[in-house]
């Protein structure tokens, strides 16, 4: 069974930082891609960031290129989602998620996420003025 537990939203000012963990269970990590996605009241999903955990390659939107950073740890089956220089347009719930990963890119392996439909329970992050 696959599993997706996302940790570490919380209430923070501009310009400050989070970081976002999920621990997935359930699937090879190493021949997946997981991905996170973020959701703001009223507002469509859109896609945030994603991590090859063949490869560790990452893709990001443009929206959060150079302020959000993605690792992961293969052993702890986990990834990290470091998010600095908060703006409040980043307030929304945020979604880890997963797709097959291998012989395509990490914004290939988001392109499928929705389709392939396993979400975390989300996490709420919060920026205020």
């Amino acid at each position: 069974e696959v599993q997706l537990v996302e940790s570490g939203g919380g209430l923070v000012q501009t310009g400050g930082s989070l970081e976002l963990s999920c621990e997935v269970s359930g699937f090879p990590f190493d021949d997946y891609a997981i991905g996170w996605f973020r959701q703001a009241p009223g507002k469509e999903r859109e896609r945030v960031s994603c991590i090859s955990g063949t490869d560790g390659s990452t893709y990001y939107a443009d929206s959060v290129q150079g302020r959000f950073t993605l690792s992961s740890d293969n052993a702890k089956n986990t990834v990290y989602l470091r998010m600095t220089r908060l703006k409040p347009e980043d307030t929304a719930v945020y979604y880890c998620t997963v797709a097959p990963g291998l012989g395509i890119t990490p914004a290939q392996a988001m392109d499928i996420m929705e389709g392939f439909n396993y979400w975390g329970q989300g996490t709420q992050v919060t920026v205020s003025t």
